[in-house]
């Protein structure tokens, strides 16, 4: 199915499982130049020098230990993909991300950290209610920081997503099926 979409025109990729995205994707990338792939669940840490090696952007930058090892892994590699740094927006506990009460805070420490690799914010609103104004939220928060980058908006919610700013959306389940 992404050989079928890539065919297409689609060039970027996301996976959210570090050892789904090893087995697949090196070898279309070889057969596909030009395809990127982005990192949109949550990374552990022990897997952070294969992300950092596979992916071209990391959407799930969440607590400082996952950025010590990614600047570990990034150092050992010799690269650093672009990273996102992932929102509670909606302050859920079964949702990785950093609490909105913290995140300001934690995207300047990144900010420095990182520099210009530190591209943006993503965040998955809660289930069930207008996504709209956690939307415009997480803009806003991007705004504020300077960030360029707003992935917002899933295969149900999109469109919404994109009227109120997003700049990537995700949309695996609408492309290719729920996984099963």
């Amino acid at each position: 199915m992404v050989e079928r979409a890539i065919a297409a025109g689609q060039t970027v990729f996301g996976e959210n499982r570090v050892q789904a995205a090893a087995t697949k994707f090196p070898a279309l990338r070889t057969d596909h130049r030009g395809v990127g792939l982005h990192m949109i669940g949550a990374l552990q840490v022990n897997k952070t020098r294969d992300a950092v090696r596979l992916f071209d952007e990391i959407e799930s930058l969440d607590r400082p230990k996952l950025a010590d090892a990614l600047a570990y892994a990034a150092d050992r590699e010799g690269k650093l993909p672009y990273l996102l740094v992932q929102v509670n927006i909606g302050d859920e506990p079964q949702k990785s991300g950093v609490p909105r009460e913290e995140a300001d805070s934690f995207i300047r420490v990144m900010r420095q950290r990182f520099g210009k690799k530190l591209r943006g914010l993503m965040a998955i609103p809660p289930a069930g209610v207008d996504p709209a104004p956690y939307f415009r939220e997480l803009v806003a928060m991007a705004d504020q920081h300077g960030l360029p980058v707003r992935s917002i908006g899933m295969s149900g919610d999109f469109e919404i997503a994109i009227r109120c700013g997003a700049t990537q959306v995700r949309i695996g389940s609408m492309l290719f099926g729920r996984r099963g």
